[in-house]
């Protein structure tokens, strides 16, 4: 394959939250995950110390809490003061002690230096106890939810800017389910309402790539609205946790794009293009494994809906799979970076996410690799680029055949730097590939590469045989203003390369 960039083309420049994540009150999450206040790895509030150097190393910009299908039936006030009230969650069916709130999430957020996002409560909750939320969290000292943050230790303002009306309220499984006439009012009544306390607030709503449901909410709430959600989940195993193999997750990542453009499609027929972003705020590969619990049948016992969960956490599960999906992932919002402005990662721990963690310490998953790599070394100028003589391999999955792209790449500038950046993920199971790149004179190359021994190979307790190494000398000159690299099977690899001027 021949790769042309043309350095001096500029499409757009991506927003970084789209490196960002997700975190539930769902199995091990927060509690046992980010919060533990009985680990000796804990900091004096309770947060796991390795767990926040680990999401500042990838630079998490924004994190999205407290759901997820939790929040439907959340209220906020039983999680803030010194006197906790438990409860039972009725989306996940676990009592929540409710020791992990709004000012825990809050400050582990400003620990980890990122920006808060809230997902509220659309299911049991309502409009008002929404804006109650968001007083205690963003006004100075007026009415009577600031003054309770100021009572419970917090003089400043916690200054939440992102905020999301409800949760996947579209879905029959989700608790205060509504239909699209419904939401949109809904919607609007909220927006009006959390405005009118922060005019500086960025607000999103829940949504999917559905004509009918986005139409009705947008015709309804377009001039208060700043995103619209979307989420992601391709490999769903909700009731039976057999993860698909490599090949068909490859054939999964032909279909990355079709939520987004479909979205796009129906943000430029009416208008609204430029002035609303798609945030992307749950994706995964997988879907979470919760049986008997999103289905009309109820699990009797523990045995059946909640136990079975601990099996989210075999690290087994999460192979170079995993790795080069995310990253096909990440190129797709690049790519549409002027529409796309934020996604997040569900979740950033445990369960199927980025990081696990166990008593003696976490295991970085290479998941958490691809962000590590794209955080800390792709550019944010997003290139005119174009290839020829781009190969494809069919998949044969379960008896449906899809040609895939052998190779899916994207090139970026750092404006800071004016170096050259090229992701370039390499789906085939078992063949290297080459890649000419051709962008003009060139003074030095580097290539960062993550894959297994083999497509299967994943990170455990006391093993890390997926990580990034220098692959530099995978690259051959080629004249003076091109050069080639030869790319390992499943691989994800980012080439940095600083132009001749």
């Amino acid at each position: 394959m021949n790769a042309y960039i043309n350095k001096n083309r500029v499409l757009f420049t991506r927003d970084f939250m789209l490196y960002g994540h997700f975190l539930e009150h769902f199995h091990r999450q927060v509690y046992g995950g980010v919060y533990d206040p009985s680990s000796p790895l804990a900091d004096t509030d309770g947060f796991r110390v390795d767990v926040i150097e680990a999401l500042k190393q990838i630079h998490v910009p924004v994190l999205r809490w407290p759901g997820g299908c939790f929040v439907s039936d959340y209220h906020w006030e039983k999680g803030v003061g010194k006197t906790r009230v438990p409860f039972f969650g009725k989306a996940w069916r676990v009592e929540d002690t409710n020791a992990f709130g709004t000012d825990e999430f809050v400050k582990f957020c400003r620990k980890v230096e990122c920006e808060p996002y809230i997902c509220t409560n659309a299911g049991t909750g309502t409009e008002e106890e929404m804006g109650n939320w968001m007083e205690y969290c963003n006004l100075e000292n007026e009415g009577e939810y600031a003054k309770k943050r100021i009572a419970n230790g917090f003089d400043n303002p916690h200054k939440v800017k992102y905020w999301s009306v409800g949760n996947e309220n579209y879905g029959g499984w989700e608790i205060g389910a509504k239909g699209s006439a419904e939401w949109g009012r809904f919607v609007l009544e909220s927006t009006k309402i959390l405005k009118r306390i922060d005019p500086e607030c960025s607000l999103s709503a829940a949504a999917l790539d559905d004509l009918d449901w986005n139409v009705n909410l947008l015709r309804t709430c377009r001039e208060r609205l700043d995103w619209i959600s979307l989420h992601g989940y391709w490999d769903f195993m909700g009731n039976e946790n057999t993860t698909s193999g490599y090949e068909k997750c490859m054939a999964f990542t032909a279909a990355t794009g079709h939520a987004i453009r479909r979205v796009r499609g129906l943000l430029t027929a009416m208008g609204l293009e430029k002035s609303i972003k798609i945030a992307f705020d749950e994706w995964n590969l997988r879907a979470w494994y919760h049986p008997h619990t999103h289905t009309v049948y109820q699990g009797r016992t523990k045995d059946e809906y909640l136990y079975p969960r601990d099996a989210n956490d075999d690290n087994s599960m999460y192979t170079m799979a995993d790795a080069v999906f995310s990253a096909c992932f990440l190129n797709e919002c690049l790519r549409n970076a002027d529409i796309v402005g934020m996604a997040n990662f569900a979740p950033v721990i445990n369960t199927r996410g980025a990081v696990f963690t166990h008593p003696e310490g976490i295991v970085k998953r290479s998941t958490y690799y691809v962000f590590d790599m794209y955080t800390n070394l792709m550019g944010d100028q997003v290139l005119d680029t174009w290839g020829t003589g781009m190969e494809t391999y069919a998949i044969d999955s379960e008896g449906v055949q899809t040609e895939v792209d052998c190779l899916d790449m994207l090139a970026a500038r750092d404006s800071s730097t004016g170096s050259i950046t090229v992701a370039v993920v390499n789906k085939h199971d078992s063949m290297n590939k080459s890649v000419a790149i051709h962008a003009g004179a060139y003074k030095d190359v580097q290539v960062t590469s993550l894959c297994g021994r083999s497509k299967d190979d994943f990170n455990d307790i006391g093993r890390e045989p997926v990580k990034p190494y220098n692959n530099t000398e995978a690259v051959t000159p080629v004249d003076g203003e091109s050069f080639s690299v030869l790319l390992p099977p499943h691989s994800v690899n980012v080439i940095v390369f600083s132009p001749e001027e």
